[in-house]
């Protein structure tokens, strides 16, 4: 229960609010997320504090300090140092939960233990001060271990309590590459729906950190189920199968598989984050799409612009943030698409998409077919796609594919006799083409003289 033969390396400002605390007759320890990570080897994203002085009593040990008051009532005051938040928390029990994610009320306690019974898995109900060691009342140390995620205490109840905890059992699994304990999991599955009761912001983030969690593809594989209380269009497409020359999966299986696989090495989080939406995304119209052909073999007509408008709802159900409805959205919409395999067809496409969206497009379909079948015409379509891509890197370094790439632009051309109007633009990509085709080098004095030689064969 304790052990104080373990030592964290707390950051020098957590100590001092620590020592503050206790020099002011108080316990504190660091709890929670900082415990497990330290525990893990890994570097916290934040620090809490609890403790046993009631809010009041924290104002005034950090009366020289800006405080954050709106968590005062639930027991939490952040003290502001060096313009970052420390939440200071009162122990305390929750009283009962009738909106299924708040308690109605709370109950301050004088011993850090009943504090950590309240938490919702034991890897997260964990404290630690120096000189005292490692409080662990629950076996969170022995789950980290072992890499099990586990409830605290009843799982159902956990659960009942707060339906978020739901989402966030499978988060972890993903972001810890841990699995979940069997009757957490039973438990997560018979409260599902009552996901529906979380706001649909909170509903994404915690979608959004599992679909960014080492493990995703496994968790997703084996946690489908649980999921469908967020996103209940994955139901459908749990057992639903597709053609043997190309698939080995059904519907599910292949987007785990696919999600896992999604490479999103050297972007910037944004773009990471619509991809890994996208994929997640993809395929799930599928089901409403699927024909069986003559030979008894799955077929999924439309399902890219149905998925694509699928998606749409989805993101905008979970009020996802704009650039990652459009971003998922648009490249669900071409995913299965053909790619041009000439130089021509390729910076007609480049002119059109655009290179990001064309790069981004080839990762998506390198994860979709990572999760396909093994076999060579799989492989064959993966040599495409990396060919494409190499294609595009080249060409977006070498050549001219866009109006604002031209040596030219509509003020050069009235400037050289053209009527300002519609026929400007019209010219401009004339000369685009053109250029794209290789009939006219990008260099102002070819493409103004071919413009000119263009109004003499039109002048009356």
């Amino acid at each position: 229960m304790q052990d104080p033969n373990v030592k964290i390396a707390l950051p020098p400002v957590v100590s001092r609010l620590l020592g503050a605390l206790r020099r002011a007759g108080f316990s504190a320890y660091v709890v929670g997320g900082c415990v497990r990570d330290s525990l893990l080897g890994r570097t916290p994203g934040d620090w809490d504090i609890c403790t046993s002085a009631r809010p009041e009593q924290i104002r005034r040990v950090f009366a020289g300090y800006r405080q954050i008051l709106t968590g005062e009532k639930h027991g939490t005051i952040a003290v502001i140092v060096g313009g970052v938040p420390y939440e200071i928390t009162t122990y305390r029990v929750d009283g009962a939960y009738h909106d299924g994610r708040h308690p109605d009320s709370v109950r301050f306690v004088p011993d850090v233990r009943q504090d950590l019974a309240r938490r919702d898995f034991t890897v997260n109900a964990m404290a630690y001060a120096p000189g005292e060691g490692l409080v662990d009342a629950f076996g969170g140390r022995a789950d980290l271990r072992a890499g099990i995620i586990r409830c605290v205490g009843n799982p159902r109840e956990r659960f009942e309590e707060d339906a978020l905890r739901v989402l966030r059992a499978v988060r972890f699994a993903a972001q810890l590459d841990f699995a979940l304990d069997c009757a957490t999991g039973e438990a997560a599955v018979a409260a599902r729906d009552t996901v529906m009761q979380v706001s649909a912001e909170r509903v994404f983030t915690e979608l959004d950190k599992l679909l960014a969690g080492p493990a995703v593809g496994r968790v997703l594989s084996a946690h489908g189920g649980i999921l469908t209380g967020a996103i209940p269009e994955i139901a459908p497409c749990m057992g639903c199968t597709q053609p043997g020359r190309w698939h080995c999966y059904d519907v599910w299986q292949h987007t785990a598989a696919a999600v896992g696989a999604l490479n999103t090495a050297g972007q910037e989080e944004k773009s990471a984050r619509l991809l890994r939406w996208a994929v997640f995304l993809h395929d799930l119209a599928k089901p409403e799409c699927r024909t069986l052909g003559p030979d008894g073999a799955a077929h999924f007509p439309g399902h890219n612009q149905r998925g694509s408008r699928m998606a749409r709802t989805i993101l905008g159900r979970l009020k996802a943030p704009g650039y990652v409805m459009e971003g998922a959205a648009g490249l669900i919409a071409v995913h299965d698409c053909a790619l041009p395999e000439d130089r021509l067809g390729t910076l007609q496409m480049m002119s059109r998409c655009g290179v990001v969206f064309l790069q981004r497009l080839c990762r998506v379909k390198l994860a979709d077919l990572a999760a396909h079948a093994h076999n060579a015409a799989v492989e064959a379509r993966v040599r495409d796609v990396r060919a494409f891509e190499s294609r595009v890197l080249e060409l977006s370094a070498t050549a001219c594919y866009s109006l604002n790439m031209l040596a030219v632009n509509g003020s050069d051309l009235i400037e050289n006799g053209m009527a300002p109007g519609p026929a400007v633009g019209r010219t401009l990509n004339s000369l685009l083409q053109a250029v794209m085709e290789e009939r006219l080098p990008n260099e102002k004095s070819a493409l103004l003289a071919y413009v000119q030689s263009l109004q003499k064969e039109h002048q009356p």
